[in-house]
């Protein structure tokens, strides 16, 4: 099996999700917005899939490489494109080489008939998920106040989550960042969900080593189970400093580059407590795998950053790492139970009692609407 194609499909829907000033998403009007396919072809007919791909690089840097190499090739592949990377970092970003890797993944599932998960080495069909809301905003009943964070994590647990993670208010929002802000949220939460429900924060990531000790020792009054990157990243030794004085569990690097290498660095300095990683940020499940065997050996748990099927097949392969899959991001404004319009079911289908069913489709699992992407394709 050879690859003879690979095309990139713009098409056309409707959003009521916008993006701030910073690059954070908040419910807005409804307008107009464009998503891609991604399609890997081969000569007997068998193709992989994945969504958000740019065409850009893709025509560009990403077909060469790939057209007449056997799909099956997944690590020479991968590693092909991480080598050509250093030089063309700005276009070839970790999130380029995430798309094709799972493109292929599920391209190798549906020619095996088998779901990704099993390909990886399947350990479970269904995990935990928590609640993982949008970032504070400053609209009236959405996540505008302590208050609002309260109510809106009693809806969740309503729903089922047995977890729920804030995201607080993040500059461009007046009066961002603030500690004792957050803190009231963090509050608020907890005292509205009870002591059993399992609660974590993910703030402003540029606060000083002064005031991220202080919101980490408010989370440990109120319970908390993890905190995630309050400080520049690339300090590793502010987070070295950071871990040690806490019991509050500190969970990173998320979005520092390196792949698994810098994950392999802030293990072994006790930068955190837990690893993360997602599909996005290392690029592609082949990395993250990786990421969470290196995890494995060193006896640490790996929570995996984000949603989609990518990371969903991920964490149901693995073992000792990944204690939930983070489902979002929620906001009271926007309906996350139905499915985008080029998808005909949802790719995390959420049980009442809290669980993450795997799809067992060949593949990813994407049901994909293929009608509606060709019924709505930008011309080019």
């Amino acid at each position: 099996m050879k690859i003879v194609d690979v095309v990139v499909e713009t098409f056309t829907y409707k959003s009521r999700i916008v993006r701030d000033s910073e690059g954070h998403t908040h419910p807005g009007p409804e307008h107009d917005a464009t998503q891609t396919l991604l399609r890997i072809v081969t000569d007997k007919g068998v193709e992989g899939y994945s969504f958000g791909a740019s065409p850009g690089p893709i025509a560009h840097l990403v077909k060469p490489i790939l057209i007449g190499q056997d799909p099956f090739y997944r690590e020479r592949i991968w590693q092909q494109l991480k080598e050509r990377q250093r030089l063309n970092l700005a276009t070839l970003y970790d999130g380029v080489l995430a798309y094709v890797d799972m493109a292929l993944w599920d391209l190798a599932g549906r020619a095996l008939n088998q779901p990704v998960y099993k390909l990886l080495g399947g350990y479970r069909d269904k995990v935990k998920a928590y609640a993982s809301t949008m970032c504070g905003d400053d609209l009236p009943g959405g996540l505008d106040t302590p208050e609002a964070y309260a109510a809106f994590a009693l809806a969740c647990k309503a729903r089922g989550y047995t977890a729920f993670k804030l995201h607080t208010w993040q500059p461009p929002m007046p009066g961002a960042p603030d500690v004792k802000r957050d803190l009231a949220a963090c509050a608020a939460v907890r005292e509205a969900v009870g002591p059993d429900m399992v609660l974590m924060l993910d703030p402003f990531h540029y606060y000083s080593r002064e005031e991220a000790l202080a919101l980490g020792r408010g989370l440990e009054k109120l319970g908390f189970f993890w905190m995630e990157e309050p400080m520049d990243e690339h300090s590793t030794s502010s987070y070295v400093w950071l871990a040690d004085q806490l019991d509050l569990l500190i969970c990173g690097p998320e979005t520092a580059e390196g792949k698994m290498q810098t994950r392999a660095e802030w293990i072994v300095r006790g930068a955190a407590d837990i690893s993360r990683g997602g599909v996005g940020d290392l690029g592609g499940i082949t990395p993250l795998m990786k990421a969470a065997h290196l995890s494995e050996a060193f006896g640490m748990r790996l929570e995996v950053h984000g949603g989609g099927p990518g990371n969903l097949h991920a964490l149901c392969a693995m073992g000792i790492s990944g204690e939930f899959y983070e489902r979002g991001l929620l906001h009271p404004f926007l309906d996350y139970e139905q499915p985008p319009p080029w998808l005909n079911e949802l790719p995390d289908p959420m049980d009442d009692q809290g669980y993450v069913h795997v799809s067992q489709r060949p593949g990813l699992g994407l049901n994909i609407n293929f009608e509606y992407v060709r019924a709505h394709r930008v011309p080019g």
